[in-house]
């Protein structure tokens, strides 16, 4: 493919249009907020580049790289080693749904080394094999985080100018963990944003509730 044909894939395919369900997912953000640990744009910003540098934005891409990088049988171990990952309940099926309604769409595109219900970022690690892979991790930590600022848009609330300088604001974080993702292997996996885990098993008993996660 030619780099504007990439670049176009990774738009569709990470768009919030694309038929993933993202929007539903808070990714425990929604408890994060009804606590008031996150209020303003400021609070945001430190709660994303957390999950992005050090927690499941961090741990994603890594499986992300890994996935991308594998064959048929690392594919299926990689499968089996992110689902275990998952920190939560609804962190399991957030990952999960994800993963299926994304293979899903992506048949349009021809087939997939994988099937059903596999995490996320690994989906779409192992679909994106053909795009550079520093590339389409920077699509993916981009839409990770365009995900959350959505989300506080809607439940902070926070104004969609805020919420564009937040994205701006994360552009360097997202630069510099994108390339860190791409030279990394599965032993640097780690995570260690601990309230964002805890925000996220809270959210299973979090009444009323906006978001599935």
């Amino acid at each position: 493919m030619t780099t504007e044909a990439q670049l176009l894939r990774l738009m569709t395919w990470l768009s919030p249009a694309f038929p993933v369900g993202a929007f539903g997912y808070s990714h425990g953000l929604e408890t994060a907020i009804r606590a008031g640990a996150v209020h303003d744009a400021d609070t945001l910003s430190a709660w994303i580049a957390g999950l992005i540098e050090h927690g499941g934005g961090w741990t994603d891409a890594v499986l992300f790289k890994a996935a991308w990088a594998a064959d048929a049988q690392g594919l299926a171990e990689i499968v089996e080693l992110a689902e275990a990952l998952t920190p939560s309940l609804e962190r399991r099926r957030e990952t999960l749904a994800q993963g299926e309604a994304f293979l899903i769409a992506t048949r349009a595109w021809g087939p997939s080394p994988l099937g059903g219900a596999v995490p996320y970022p690994v989906a779409v690690g192992a679909t994106a094999a053909a795009i550079p892979v520093e590339t389409a991790l920077t699509a993916w930590l981009h839409a990770f985080a365009a995900n959350l600022v959505s989300v506080a848009v809607r439940a902070v609330p926070l104004g969609q100018t805020a919420g564009v300088a937040v994205i701006a604001g994360l552009e360097p974080i997202i630069l510099d963990t994108a390339a860190r993702a791409a030279a990394s292997t599965l032993d640097d996996l780690g995570s260690s944003a601990l309230l964002s885990d805890i925000a996220a098993m809270r959210h299973e008993t979090l009444q009323p509730r906006l978001f599935i996660s």
